[in-house]
């Protein structure tokens, strides 16, 4: 199979559109790649590092704000599609995938110029607009959330999962015991996002002195960008403070409780890790879709919410101890959010990917 794939701008797209990268390796590996992503965002360094082939377009997504900045971005979109259009004829790829971020825009729409097949895929509840505005090109469209497939057209929506759950499940456990961490005693990890986690890293560095004394140890993830001001806090000894987590997921199989931001490739890795959660969407993110992402989960009894604005006094520790200390409550969260999960995302992807290529 020769694969155009093409997703930007966040982890959340990126880790993805890398999924599914990894099962068409699994099922064909003589598969061709060439990832097409923007110039100035992490994808430039993230794709070459699994030696996928990547080349990047200069593209910006439309601002609000100034007006006038948009005129750059429609000059680039449009040479941005000429640009994609080159590379699509010359790659001759058997379909192009887009998996979230404005750069996708013109590779599916250069690809669907040419008479290439489509697929496109929503992690989050809340559709982005790039997706939506790609919808009615794309042949087939995938969503994680069942919540989002009233957003699109109904005949050629396909509820998936989010492919980043089946590589969290393959993925072997790491030990505690690498963070100094006790084999014996309940984790609790504490992981937020890097957009906007400032102000929630505040409340939690001043939460962790209520942790002391507690019979189940933490794991706070604070992120490179404020980890070298919190660390000069003093933390109790149940309590260890790290910037940053190679493939966390091996360390989520050996977890307890998580506490974590909404972004949709975490709540996937959740749900089918089946780790009981609190929720603290980022208010930043556009649609407010971290909030509705959480909503999934919340609605169906498998996590807790805490909204940022009400991060006040010992609301941490409190729920913490409500969820840590009740083994039913525990028991129940993980049945729910077995219901809500999809342990082959990646695989039905790929199916309806090569099932929709030889119908061609």
């Amino acid at each position: 199979m020769k694969v155009v794939i093409s997703a930007g701008g966040t982890g959340g797209h990126i880790y993805p559109a890398l999924a599914i990268v990894n099962k068409i390796k699994e099922m064909e590996p003589n598969s061709e790649f060439l990832y097409i992503g923007t110039h100035n965002r992490m994808e430039k360094d993230i794709v070459p590092k699994y030696n996928i082939p990547f080349k990047s377009i200069e593209i910006y997504g439309f601002n609000r704000r100034n007006l006038f900045k948009n005129f750059k971005t429609i000059k680039c979109l449009i040479t941005s599609k000429s640009k994609c259009k080159k590379m699509i004829k010359e790659f001759k790829p058997d379909v192009a995938i887009g998996v979230g971020g404005y750069v996708t825009v013109p590779v599916i729409q250069a690809a669907h110029s040419l008479g290439v097949k489509t697929f496109i895929h929503e992690q989050n509840s809340v559709a982005g607009k790039a997706n939506l505005s790609l919808s009615r090109f794309v042949d087939l469209i995938g969503v994680s959330f069942k919540s989002s497939i009233n957003e699109f057209p109904k005949d050629k929506t396909i509820f998936t999962g989010n492919p980043c759950s089946e590589d969290a499940i393959k993925k072997l456990p790491m030990e505690k015991s690498e963070f100094g961490l006790s084999k014996n005693k309940k984790l609790v990890l504490f992981v937020m996002g890097s957009l906007g986690a400032s102000k929630v890293n505040e409340f939690l560095v001043k939460s962790m002195n209520l942790f002391n004394g507690k019979d189940y140890e933490i794991l706070y993830v604070t992120g490179n960008k404020d980890y070298d001001e919190i660390r000069k806090n003093k933390f109790p000894s149940n309590v260890k403070v790290v910037p940053y987590i190679e493939n966390m997921t091996r360390l989520m199989k050996n977890t307890d409780l998580m506490v974590t931001r909404a972004g949709a490739s975490t709540l996937s890795e959740i749900i089918a890790l089946k780790i009981p959660s609190i929720l603290i969407p980022s208010p930043y993110v556009p649609n407010n879709h971290q909030y509705k992402n959480a909503l999934d989960l919340v609605n169906s009894n498998s996590a807790v919410l805490i909204e940022e604005k009400e991060l006040t006094g010992d609301i941490i520790v409190r729920k913490v101890d409500e969820i840590i200390n009740n083994e039913e409550k525990i028991k129940n969260m993980k049945k729910n959010l077995g219901a809500l999960g999809i342990d082959n995302s990646a695989t039905i992807i790929y199916e309806n990917i090569k099932k929709m290529i030889v119908e061609k």
